[in-house]
């Protein structure tokens, strides 16, 4: 027998107590003289007898009832039969797995039901007095305190799916450091409710336990599920245009062991079916789909990709958004424009281009912060104001379009392009005798890639003939090359924008590359990069995302809004960068959740833009870990219990037999109270 708190049994020493009273009687005695003292004799001699038996007997009930009242406080137990049982004074901090592969059904139920069910059950089973602990994949603050099985019990209740998933090396730390505050000694416990999926529990076996401290681990027996999800989704064209075909490839991957055949995959734009193909997928691989589809007006598109794939359905909806033919904001700035008006023609007569141009030596500096592509064109001094204005655009992630002037000032070219790493400008005189024909772009690179079609991969381009007036070491990637592979078109990344620079003037008599076919569809590209690459979706385990406005006051609060669901998230607006923090499923009320999605930020009751959330990938990956693999992962540790079956119905008492033993205080209480009746009984009735 042992006990779980064994400082009470210095209480035993009260048990002494009746012993005094019985050995040292206080009471004052009177002698009575009586006649017949023969006779006197006999009847005192028969009731101390009497007296002396009814003493020994309530002090042998008082000694019985204060030592088993004692023990009763020191909890005994007989021990558990695997002797790793739970120590009077540790902390049990339990953790349930509230990720969103845990939605996953077992006989009708989720796998989060089945043990938070098991872990009400086993609330019961903790000894009086014991700290309990609930921690989930929130990490909220509430996981701070420590409580008695009810309170942890109500807040099972409260526990809901999250965004979250969490490795079990961090759940153990987590757990570790909570533990900690409240009982610094060791001999804690922490005790596990997962599925143990293989894709988000990280490296088991380099889990470092504490030797005082015990693990038990309660696996949801999972199995290996055939699933399909969207990998990613991506455009072929920078940006969606309106009135024209569009492309969209969607990476789809099969978790299973078998092969998908004729899946249907729904491409669906604002609620309406656009789109469709039928896939087939290996097994453990991924293969592409490509949709065609037509938007006819601008603006935010609600996009989904859609299939049936059950029994997991939680990832059968893809949501993203489409920017159709959003507005780039082009700033044409000439110091000696070219007679063709080159720049704005190719600006000037789209609708996706918000154009303006000005002289460079009448311009308003102040507009570089509204706009995403500078061309500066034929400026022969690059100094003062607009110096500083271009860098400071730049540095913020703003495109710069250099296009010398005829008759370039090198001295403040040099010092203008310095600042963005591009060094040793020099200017030569050309003829006609001087032009060369340029080379082929790599069609393959990121920038031409999607410029040129399947059709015209493999076909040989007329190039421009063109001079050189300006050479400098490139920096940066080579666009275009003379074959002479001196540099006619660089780009290079100078903070968060890009400058690119172009060898010579674009009128006629310095060549013909703004006549030429890839003129116009490489000033589109070079636009289309100067607006911001937002991602069409976000996943939830990013936690935070960043998107860019314009014109908005610091003092501004968003709103993430979601049908009848009204956010006020932790948000950071920095210049055009707003940052916002995405609220835990324990931050929500009670009747708010966070759900795959289309979310409106919304400002002053007015929808700025749309954003679209997605489970993280990884919780889509069918994949855990058995008990067997679990076992062999903890093998040797003499400080882990991998249990077999959550769902068995003998779990609890497993449990309390293998870690509690069998607990004997009330049998000592009973026993307490048997004894001070028989007590109460010797005092009433032995006379």
């Amino acid at each position: 027998m042992q006990f779980l708190f064994p400082t009470f049994l210095w209480g035993l020493l009260a048990v002494s107590i009746p012993v005094i009273i019985h050995l040292f009687n206080f009471r004052r005695t009177k002698k009575v003289l009586f006649t017949n003292v023969a006779f006197l004799k006999a009847v005192n001699t028969t009731t101390s007898s009497f007296r002396r038996l009814k003493h020994l007997l309530i002090m042998a009930a008082r000694m019985a009832f204060i030592g088993c009242f004692v023990l009763a406080f020191a909890q005994p137990f007989l021990p558990s039969k695997s002797g790793k049982g739970v120590q009077a004074g540790g902390v049990a901090s339990i953790y349930v797995d509230n990720s969103l592969s845990m939605q996953n059904e077992l006989d009708k139920k989720s796998y989060l039901d089945k043990a938070i069910g098991k872990v009400e059950e086993l609330l019961a089973a903790f000894p009086q007095g014991s700290q309990l602990q609930l921690v989930t994949n929130d990490f909220s603050s509430d996981e701070h305190s420590v409580g008695n099985a009810q309170a942890i019990r109500d807040r099972t209740t409260t526990i809901k799916f999250t965004h979250t998933p969490r490795t079990f090396e961090n759940v153990l730390k987590r757990q570790a450091s909570l533990a900690s505050k409240h009982n610094s000694q060791g001999g804690n416990q922490y005790l596990w409710f997962s599925d143990f999926q293989k894709s988000t529990a990280g490296n088991l076996s380099k889990m470092k336990i504490d030797s005082t401290s015990k693990l038990f681990i309660v696996p949801v027996q999972a199995k290996a599920l055939q699933n399909v999800f969207v990998d990613s989704v991506w455009m072929s064209t920078p940006f969606v245009r309106e009135m024209s075909v569009n492309q969209l490839t969607v990476r789809l991957f099969n978790t299973g062991e078998r092969t998908v055949e004729n899946l249907q995959v729904k491409l669906f734009i604002d609620d309406t079916q656009v789109s469709s193909t039928i896939a087939s997928i290996q097994s453990k691989s991924s293969t592409n789909a490509n949709f065609s589809f037509t938007v006819k007006d601008k603006g935010f598109k609600k996009a989904r990709i859609s299939f049936d794939d059950s029994p997991i359905s939680f990832d059968n909806d893809y949501y993203f958004v489409l920017n159709a033919a959003p507005t780039i904001k082009v700033l044409h700035l000439f110091g000696q424009a070219s007679t063709g008006r080159y720049i704005p023609t190719v600006f000037d007569n789209d609708s996706v281009f918000a154009f303006k141009s000005f002289s460079a030596s009448n311009v308003d500096v102040g507009q570089f912060k509204t706009v995403n592509l500078v061309v500066l064109e034929g400026v022969q001094n690059i100094e003062g104001s607009i110096k500083s204005a271009l860098q400071e655009f730049v540095q913020s992630g703003g495109s710069l379009f250099v296009i010398p002037s005829q008759a370039p000032d090198i001295q403040s070219y040099n010092g203008f392009l310095n600042s963005f790493n591009i060094r040793g400008v020099q200017a030569r005189s050309i003829t006609q005798a001087d032009f060369i024909p340029l080379g082929e772009p790599v069609k393959s690179t990121s920038f031409f890639s999607d410029i040129f079609d399947n059709s015209t991969q493999k076909e040989l381009l007329q190039m421009p003939n063109q001079g050189g007036m300006l050479t400098w070491q490139a920096m940066g990637e080579k666009l275009l090359n003379f074959r002479n592979n001196q540099p006619f078109l660089t780009v290079s990344n100078t903070g968060k924008g890009k400058v690119y620079l172009v060898a010579s003037p674009l009128d006629a008599q310095f060549g013909d590359f703004a006549r030429n076919a890839l003129f116009v569809p490489i000033m589109y590209k070079v636009a289309a990069l100067s607006v911001r690459q937002e991602p069409m979706a976000y996943s939830f385990e990013q936690n935070t995302f960043t998107v860019e406005v314009n014109d908005i006051p610091k003092t501004s609060t968003f709103k993430l809004r979601r049908g009848k669901l009204e956010l006020i998230p932790v948000q950071n607006l920095n210049g055009k960068n707003l940052t916002i923090e995405l609220p835990k499923a324990n931050q929500l009320a009670d009747n708010q959740s966070i759900e795959s999605g289309y979310y409106e930020l919304v400002l002053n009751n007015e929808v700025e833009r749309l954003v679209a959330f997605n489970h993280d990938n990884k919780e889509s990956m069918m994949d855990f870990y058995s008990v067997d693999e679990l076992k062999s992962i903890f093998n040797g540790n003499k400080n882990v219990q991998v249990f077999d079956k959550i769902d068995d119905a003998d779990f609890v008492k497993t449990f309390k037999d293998q870690n509690f033993g069998v607990a004997l205080w009330k049998y000592f209480l009973i026993a307490a109270l048997v004894f001070l009746a028989i007590e109460i009984l010797l005092v009433r009735l032995m006379k």
